[in-house]
This record gives structure tokens, C-alpha cells and sequence, in this order.
């Protein structure tokens, strides 16, 4: 088989009450598209049966299927990331690999492409999420698109089309903390989205929390904006301008009146507030400085333990 014209790249952590419907389901829809293509499956370090179901989909699509197996979980951007290494399409569409896409919306991505796009990304319609997952999306989508250059409609949504050029122009960035819909949307030159649907999980958990909800945001805002730290510079001319209003006011104030104890506690409260908000800045200007000494150690951003693929069979490397 020559170079397939699409790569489908797919995450996969602990997904094992899943992955058998969407084998079938996803080899269904790309045997009807009636081009050459090619599935890679990328092993996130699962702990449950994953990892044997998908040497089994190798086993019977092994001129279709390519495994590539982390040694341990690195998260879902890095997985795509080393998908990206390993694809031959000139179009790579990625989705999760819990059902919440529906492969069958594969062909709408192809069709915006087709119209000369280099990203489409879904826009998924009637969200079957928990609310408070709607309510924290919606408030990032807004910090977003406030605070970003970055204005697409459903950043969340995996289900996405890219060109083999925005591809080598993500590789070609080696950042520790990398975010694909961001990332691809910074540097595409002619993004859109297309309408998809939206299943909800039938089996499984979530690996996002709220905790790691909370950590994605911290982590997006400090690799696509520096609102964060001018806010607080903001802050800084705010309370520096303020504490010289009071410094001029309790010094009238001692002038007239005399030295008085309640002040006191007024004052103490005002100095809480302020060592609050230097903490803060500080902790802001932590994840910055976290990130940049990520980059400049320049570790590995994953291992991967093994490439299942016809040609090589297998092969250990280090990226």
C-alpha cells in the first residue's frame, strides 16, 4: 500500500468499554469514503485492557493500523503530537476515543476541507456533558476569546481536519505544554469549523476532573496569553496608586486628629489584602517561569516504548 491520503490519529487512555464499537464503527465509515487510508491508534500508558485490543485491531488491519505505545500516560496532546510523527495523510483528522465523536462526521470534515481550508474544527451541537462541564467551557470560551487571538467555536471539540502543512508546522514547534486546537489555529491560514454531533459517554469515566479543568486553564492562558501578567501589572500601578491616597490620608488624618488605635486594624486588613495579591502575582508568574525552565531543559516530551507497523513490526524510540 502507498501513502494513504488520510490519517485518522486516536488517543487512547483506559478506553477499553469502547474501542470495540468504534473499531467497527470507524472502519465502517473509512472503507466508504473510497480513498486510501490509515488509523493510529496511540497508547497514552493504559492500565486496562486497551492496550491488547488494539494489538488485536494491528493483528487484522495491519496494513491500515499502526499502534504506537507511550511507556507511560503523557496526556492527550502529547499523544496526538506523536501520531502527528508517525502519519503519512495529507489530511489528519483526530477524535477521542470515548464515542463522544461520531466517526460518521468524518466525511463532513473532509467536505469543508475539499473547499480549501487547511483546519476544520468541529463545533459540537447539543452537548451531552454534565452542566457544570457547560458552565466551566462556557466561561473559558469566553476568557478566550477576551483575552486570545485565538476564536474558534469549540476549542474542547477533538474532532478535527488538518492539512499535512499545519501538521509540520506544529511538529516544528517543541514547547513542553502543547495545545492541538490552539496551537493549529495559531498557525493555519485558513481555519473553520463545521457543525458535529455530540454523544454522551456511555461507558467509562471522564479523565478530565475538575481539578484538571482548572489546570487546563491555567496551563492554555500561560502558553497563549500574557493577559495574566499584565493583569497584574494592572493591579500593581492600582494598589501602589492607592496606598499613596491612604498614606496621604492617615498622615492629614494624624495631623488633625492625633494618633488613633482603631486605624490599626484597618491597616492590618488593608496589608493582608496586599501580601493576598502579591502571593497571586507570584504564583502567576510561577507557572511562566514553570514553563520556561520545562523548555529550556528540553527533555523528552514522551517516550515511546513501541511502533506497531507492518513494515518495522516493532522499534523503541525516544522523542
Amino acid at each position: 500500500m502507498g501513502t494513504p491520503y488520510l490519517s485518522v490519529v486516536i488517543p487512547v487512555f483506559n478506553e477499553q468499554e469502547s474501542l470495540e464499537t468504534l473499531y467497527h464503527r470507524l472502519a465502517e465509515t473509512l472503507d466508504n469514503l473510497g480513498f486510501s487510508f490509515e488509523i493510529l491508534f496511540v497508547d497514552d500508558g493504559s492500565k486496562d485492557n486497551s492496550k491488547k485490543m488494539l494489538v488485536d485491531f494491528y493483528k487484522q488491519r495491519p496494513h491500515q493500523i499502526r499502534v504506537i505505545e507511550f511507556n507511560r500516560n503523557y496526556g492527550q496532546h502529547m499523544a496526538l503530537m506523536a501520531g502527528f510523527e508517525y502519519a503519512q495523510g495529507e489530511i489528519i483528522v483526530t477524535m477521542d476515543a470515548d464515542l463522544q465523536n461520531y466517526p460518521e462526521d468524518i466525511p463532513r470534515l473532509l467536505d469543508k476541507m475539499a473547499e480549501g481550508y487547511d483546519v476544520v474544527g468541529g463545533s459540537r451541537q447539543n452537548r451531552q456533558d454534565k452542566l457544570w462541564r457547560l458552565w466551566f467551557s462556557r466561561i473559558h470560551n469566553g476568557l478566550r476569546r477576551r483575552f486570545t487571538q485565538i476564536d474558534m467555536e469549540d476549542e474542547g471539540c477533538m474532532l478535527r481536519a488538518y492539512s499535512r502543512s499545519v501538521i509540520q508546522r506544529m511538529l516544528a514547534c517543541h514547547e513542553t505544554s502543547t495545545f492541538i486546537p490552539a496551537l493549529a489555529f495559531s498557525l493555519a491560514n485558513n481555519p473553520t469549523d463545521v457543525a458535529v454531533r455530540h454523544a454522551s459517554r456511555e461507558a467509562g469515566q471522564s479523565k478530565y476532573n475538575f481539578y484538571k479543568l482548572v489546570r487546563y486553564n491555567f496551563d492554555f492562558f500561560a502558553n497563549f496569553s500574557r493577559a495574566p501578567l499584565e493583569f497584574f501589572t494592572i493591579c500593581g500601578f492600582v494598589v501602589a496608586t492607592l496606598s499613596i491616597g491612604l498614606f496621604v490620608y492617615i498622615m492629614v488624618h494624624r495631623l488633625l486628629y492625633g494618633p488613633e488605635l482603631e486605624g490599626a486594624f484597618t491597616l492590618f486588613a488593608i496589608l493582608y489584602f496586599l501580601i493576598g495579591v502579591l502571593l497571586m502575582g507570584l504564583g502567576i508568574i510561577g507557572e511562566y517561569v514553570g514553563r520556561i525552565q520545562a523548555d529550556v531543559r528540553k527533555r523528552p516530551r514522551y517516550i515511546i516504548r513501541r511502533v506497531l507497523d507492518h513494515k518495522i513490526q516493532e522499534e523503541v524510540s525516544y522523542s
